[in-house]
């Protein structure tokens, strides 16, 4: 078999898991209970903000610690839509009974120039540094914007008493009522209805993914990945590279806005925990989980991290201590696989395949002898790990 048509198996495979697994979105709402439902909905619009951030960091190699920043900006932005200009211009009617749905996409798209305008001003100056110190710039950026969110300084500057409302936060849920499409009524978003906002979230998260896909797989994203590898040789054949990273960084935080908003809806709220520097590491985290370096990743990652820390919860002696738990979930992901869960995943399909192929040539005993190799090979680095540590020349020896 030539490597091209392998090439070409593994992408129908991995269409086929894509077309499996969307299926899967489709229908599973009506077999889980309202709760599960709910939390779905957050985690893939979770694994949507996490495949923002990854255009920044797993395909253009940029580490950002301010990604909270754009969903603050976004969220308080729908927010402020919803309790402040649709009452006061009579919005909540204007256009009949898809008022709440139009109100709604306007708040999405105000969320989105908010955090594009946002990152458009912090891009421009975090793209002078490099590594480390482009991570800890954003990280600065975000500490700023939480210190203005959280004791509401946009108040002083502005002709409205209570902008941010400080670490109380806004609650808009109630501005969110009910939807009528040609006799069809339905709650946009109701704790005790998540379907329909279920739906609208799996609807435009699939959007998004698929638009973000498509800047990967364009000639924009083939020269991000070339300044992830080599940003001088990238220089070298005219690259602009500050230019270049400061659009992705552009489009990244604008992708992150609409999942900011989308999330802030959800929610029914948002407080200033929603823009604090630490809320910066969740987009990191699931995509480290997932896989930097598959598209997808982020999304498994984000239903990963989300189960996971739902499942600790029913729990209370492992809820006292979920860090613990999530610091050994962590641990064994990067110790032992390659590329996160999804890469995982496609290490265990091969595997899979080479012992089928022992067992087709020496029987049950050749796959315990294979499975065997495999795990000492794993845990080959371990060993030497430990063995520089407490061997010869560690401390206290004569070398």
């Amino acid at each position: 078999m030539s490597a091209n048509t392998r090439h070409t198996l593994r992408l129908e495979g991995k269409r086929l898991w894509v077309a499996a697994a969307m299926a899967v979105l489709v229908v599973i709402p009506w077999v889980l209970p309202d709760l599960q439902v709910d939390l779905l909905t957050r985690a893939l619009l979770i694994g949507v903000l996490a495949v923002a951030f990854n255009l920044l960091y797993g395909f253009t190699g940029l580490l950002s610690f301010g990604h909270a920043m754009f969903v603050g900006a976004a969220g308080y932005t729908a927010a402020l839509f919803f309790l402040r200009v649709v009452p006061a211009y009579g919005l909540g009617a204007a256009f009949g009974g898809v008022s709440v749905l139009v109100n709604f996409v306007l708040a999405l798209l105000l969320g989105v120039i908010a955090a594009g305008l946002l990152a458009v001003v912090v891009g421009y100056f975090s793209v002078q540094l490099e590594e480390i110190y482009f991570a800890m710039i954003t990280l600065s950026f975000s500490m700023a914007i939480w210190v203005i969110v959280q004791y509401d300084h946009l108040a002083a500057v502005m002709p409205l008493d209570v902008v941010t409302n400080g670490s109380d936060g806004l609650d808009f849920l109630s501005q969110i009522g009910t939807v009528d499409v040609f006799g069809v009524e339905f709650y946009l978003r109701h704790f005790l209805h998540p379907r329909p906002y279920y739906y609208i979230s799996l609807l435009i998260g699939t959007v998004t993914v698929y638009a973000l896909w498509r800047i990967v797989r364009s000639p924009f994203g083939t020269v991000c990945q070339a300044l992830r590898e080599n940003p001088e040789r990238a220089q070298a054949l005219g690259v602009n590279v500050q230019r270049h990273r400061w659009k992705t960084f552009v489009i990244s935080g604008a992708f992150t806005g609409l999942a900011g908003a989308m999330l802030t809806i959800h929610s029914g709220g948002i407080t200033s925990g929603a823009a604090h520097w630490t809320a910066s590491a969740e987009p990191v985290l699931v995509t480290v989980i997932g896989g930097p370096y598959s598209f997808l990743g982020p999304v498994v990652g984000a239903i990963t991290f989300e189960y996971l820390r739902w499942f600790i919860r029913q729990f209370p002696l492992l809820e006292a201590y979920w860090e613990l738990s999530f610091g050994i979930l962590l641990l064994v992901v990067v110790l032992f696989f390659d590329n996160g869960v999804t890469g995982g995943l496609e290490r265990l399909g091969e595997w899979l395949g080479a012992a089928r192929g022992h067992y087709d040539r020496d029987g049950f005993g050749g796959v315990v002898g294979f499975g065997g190799e495999s795990i000492v090979a794993k845990l080959r680095p371990v060993f030497n790990a430990v063995d520089s540590i407490t061997g010869s020349s560690g401390p206290g020896s004569n070398d």
